[in-house]
């Protein structure tokens, strides 16, 4: 049972050594390529603002296309779900209708 726990204790060691280290690494690698991700981000900058200007055109031109296929599939989601219902409706509105005349007629009689 000691063994055990002295076990686990040891892969807690190398977990911790292990995510201290690749903590490390990480970190310097970060330091050195911030210059070069500075550089890239400066030299880039045009270029994302020029696909920003592209994407907020084709939203403009797109959004209205995009609302109406909206509209549309959810009209078709919603006849698909409502015409297999239609027996189930027919003979709801029958029994409604035969409960509001028994019960019409019950108030006459009174």
């Amino acid at each position: 049972m000691i063994e055990l726990a002295l076990l686990a204790g040891l892969a807690m060691v190398v977990l911790a050594v292990v995510t201290i280290g690749a903590s490390l690494v990480k970190a310097v690698l970060w330091l050195v390529l911030l210059p070069l991700r500075l550089l890239l981000g400066i030299l880039l900058l045009p270029l994302l603002l020029i696909k920003a200007l592209v994407g907020g055109l084709l939203f403009v031109v797109l959004a209205p296309v995009l609302i109406i296929a909206l509209v549309a599939g959810a009209i078709a989601f919603f006849a698909a779900v409502a015409i297999p219902l239609l027996p189930l409706l027919v003979v709801a509105l029958l029994i409604w209708l035969v409960v509001r005349a028994s019960s019409t007629s019950t108030a006459i009689a009174r």
